[in-house]
């Protein structure tokens, strides 16, 4: 795991049967994984805010690897433009292509692994969760986190719509389910399930 930018975003390398994929890409994660001497044969984006992405475009050039999100790029994912006009700078992302489209899959075959995927709007319109069953992990972006939830106040966002996702395609999942993610600790989903104090059960 790596956690960098401004808002200490974690990116995670994992190693599937027929590769290495980056799960995010936050600032300064090019500049670990060449410290690291890794190669990357895939980018996952569980969503496209700034803090997730800016360094996608580095890690797919210096490894000549597909990006992978749920919607094609689009500036008005990224939240540019706002932060920029929140900040008075000249904010921007370094642009990437999204080679591989996600968006109305289930499940997804990469490097070896089969990923089910979960489309949890609320946060972001394109916020996707990466499921890999047989190890019993969860990436889940700004989706779930320890004690907490992605925030609702973007634009786009809808906390009933997070709710609802999260009642529909993360709950059902064993309690032994390791969540890993876009911020902070990791937790699992038993916990969060029966502690989460915006969506758990005495919520």
């Amino acid at each position: 795991m790596f956690t960098g930018g401004i808002a200490q975003t974690n990116g995670y390398l994992i190693t599937l049967p027929g590769g290495t994929a980056l799960v995010d890409a936050p600032e300064g994660v090019a500049r670990w994984i060449r410290s690291q001497g890794s190669k990357v044969d895939a980018v996952l984006l569980t969503h496209q805010h700034f803090d997730h992405v800016l360094d996608a475009a580095a890690v797919a050039s210096e490894h000549g690897c597909p990006v992978l999100a749920w919607s094609a790029y689009s500036p008005d994912l990224t939240l540019e433009r706002l932060f920029g006009a929140a900040t008075g700078s000249s904010f921007s992302v370094p642009a990437f292509e999204v080679t591989e489209v996600l968006e109305g899959r289930g499940q997804l075959e990469l490097l070896g692994a089969r990923m089910n995927l979960f489309h949890v709007p609320g946060h972001s319109p394109d916020s996707v969760c990466y499921h890999l069953a047989e190890s019993g992990i969860l990436f889940g972006g700004d989706v779930l986190f320890l004690d907490g939830v992605g925030r609702t106040d973007f634009p786009g966002g809808s906390f009933t719509q997070l709710a609802q996702g999260i009642e529909r395609h993360l709950w059902p999942l064993p309690d032994g389910t390791v969540v890993y993610p876009g911020h902070g600790d990791d937790t699992t989903i038993g916990r969060e399930r029966e502690e989460n104090p915006f969506v758990g059960a005495c919520a």
